[in-house]
């Protein structure tokens, strides 16, 4: 995982997986490794107790045994770390961070790419070794402690969603691709098409055809997202708030017409307050959804998936968060029983 976190990160990649990724509900898109403080303590003793030089018969057993006791010490005896993307819960490791409504199979084959990889890798470190007349069992202990040394950046016991972890990520030189036109770039990748190619898995050209066929899909599953958006906001909530807003109107104009001025100011403040409120956001909203619009029509000219899907990234999903950040408040001040969609506190707490 360590050298090949990107082409992890790509297989997870989607649209719906980047509203998900860190927000609280899935692990961040910062690719890290949770192992547990037993783990941990157990390739620290390897880290210390592994010497360059030659081992004694008394040291090598220890290590052994040590070795050997590993599934019954860890053994559903671990603490779990739900803000981690790779994490190990006891007796296995769970990629956390795949999307709810993917497929595995591109995720699995990644997984079962790199750790064969890995293995081969590791065979080939250990035979140079004993090439140089090292024990066998010295040789292995000497990779292990190798591959702990250089793998430490990419362990993370922490809080994967804290802006702490954020930076300090950065410094470890880790990579945070929060996007999905981003982040399948590793596919394409020369270590990546490298990898695939040498355990006859895929050719570079089946590489290609699935990274345009990656952008595609989340270039047109963005449309759809954003058509639903103008849909619901032109012809559910901006009509929902007119008809509420007319009431109110209805019931100003009512207190004008039968109170003195001044108790009429008194009575009506609030009421004059909220259609004031509705309209303001009832304008932003049409105004971010016809600029969307606009935005939508200039990414469909444009040839190339990997710009057509930046640009579906960078400037129509942009809009996203503020209309939903509009049609939010109106929620909160339009009566319950003229509001045509579920809210919040509906989902959770169904009537």
């Amino acid at each position: 995982m360590h050298d090949n976190a990107d082409l992890l990160r790509a297989s997870i990649a989607s649209a719906s997986n980047d509203h998900r990724l860190g927000a609280n509900e899935a692990p961040p898109a910062i690719m890290s490794i949770f192992i547990g403080s037993q783990l941990t303590q157990i390739m620290e003793d390897l880290e210390k107790r592994v010497k360059s030089g030659k081992m004694t018969p008394d040291e090598k057993t220890a290590l052994k045994l040590d070795i050997g006791k590993i599934p019954d010490i860890l053994l559903d005896n671990t603490d779990r770390n739900r803000t981690s993307p790779f994490a190990f819960t006891g007796n296995k490791f769970e990629f956390r961070a795949v999307g709810s409504s993917a497929n595995c199979a591109g995720p699995m084959t990644v997984l079962n790419a790199i750790m064969a990889d890995q293995l081969c890798l590791f065979k080939k470190d250990v035979d140079a070794l004993t090439q140089k007349d090292i024990e066998k069992d010295e040789a292995i202990f000497q990779v292990l402690v190798d591959y702990i040394k250089k793998s430490k950046r990419i362990l993370f016991e922490g809080n994967g969603y804290s802006d702490e972890w954020k930076d300090e990520a950065k410094k470890r030189g880790l990579s945070n691709f929060n996007t999905t036109p981003a982040a399948l770039d590793a596919y394409l990748q020369k270590s990546s098409i490298a990898l695939f190619e040498r355990h006859s898995i895929m050719t570079h050209r089946e590489q290609e055809a699935r990274y345009d066929i990656y952008l595609e899909n989340y270039t047109k599953k963005i449309q759809i997202e954003s058509r639903v958006m103008a849909d619901l906001a032109l012809n559910h909530i901006i009509p929902t708030a007119i008809k509420y807003q007319k009431i109110l109107v209805d019931n100003v104009s009512g207190l004008k017409n039968i109170l003195e001025n001044k108790e009429y100011h008194k009575a009506a403040s609030v009421q004059l307050e909220i259609i004031l409120e509705i309209s303001e956001h009832m304008g932003a909203i049409k105004t971010k959804v016809d600029e969307m619009i606009e935005a939508r029509k200039k990414a469909n000219a444009i040839d190339g998936h990997k710009k057509q899907a930046e640009e579906y990234c960078n400037k129509v999903k942009a809009f996203f968060e503020d209309i939903r950040y509009h049609a939010d408040k109106l929620e909160l001040v339009i009566d319950d029983e003229n509001w045509p969609l579920p809210k919040y506190r509906e989902l959770l707490f169904t009537k």
